[in-house]
């Protein structure tokens, strides 16, 4: 939908898909979809769960074995971005270094994105250039 031919529009680290192929495995799952929703103190939130089919529309990314599902609304939001798996003694997660984010709340769970047609820009210049 908002793809550039020959660009992933997500990345993932190797810790993040040793993670998802994990979950694929134990799951059964075609893969982890990723995508946004309304919510949280900044604004908006990501939203992960297996997949158990590929979507109409869906961003399809595959690194390594691991696949990344994006859901159409999301794909825009989440363009250029590295999804990482970080193991922490108290805490251990997927993180999202996201260069469309413009505040994150303090807890990291809520994000706020540039506006539409900041995001447009910059997905018409990566496509210019790709």
């Amino acid at each position: 939908m908002f793809g550039i031919p020959g660009k992933s529009p997500v990345t993932m680290t190797p810790a993040a898909v040793r993670q998802i192929k994990r979950l694929m495995e134990r799951e059964g799952a075609q893969g982890l979809r990723v995508g946004v929703k309304k919510g949280g103190c900044a604004g908006m939130e990501y939203t992960m769960e297996t997949a158990q089919e590929v979507g109409q529309h869906e961003e399809v990314v595959e690194q390594d074995g691991a696949r990344v599902l994006i859901a159409p609304m999301a794909q825009m939001f989440l363009f250029g971005t590295e999804i990482d798996y970080e193991t922490g003694l108290i805490e251990s997660g997927f993180k999202f270094r996201n260069p469309n984010v413009t505040e994150a709340c303090g807890c990291g769970e809520s994000i706020k994105f540039d506006d539409v047609d900041t995001l447009t820009e910059r997905m018409n210049a990566a496509r210019a250039q790709g």
